[in-house]
């Protein structure tokens, strides 16, 4: 697992099965799966929250990103 602090209040962390999950705060708000699939949650938080998930989805070079439940985004930010 790999911890990196991307800014204020924007973290990644990678596991070693390939995800990587992106918290805003100390939510997890959105992932990249093994499998380079982009996910974000459905959950509205904040327009700061919103605004970190876009950029944080712009600087990997996202084109397209599904959707996820929170308690789905939750199962896949825990070790």
């Amino acid at each position: 697992m790999k911890l990196r602090q991307l800014g204020s209040n924007k973290t990644e962390v990678e596991f070693t099965d390939g995800t990587t999950v992106f918290f805003s705060y100390e939510t997890p708000v959105a992932l990249q799966d093994a499998d380079g699939n982009y996910f974000k949650t459905e959950d509205f938080w904040s327009v700061t929250t919103s605004k970190h998930i876009n950029q944080w989805l712009k600087s990997r070079g996202a084109d397209y990103c599904d959707t996820l439940t929170q308690d789905s985004i939750n199962a896949r930010a825990t070790v």
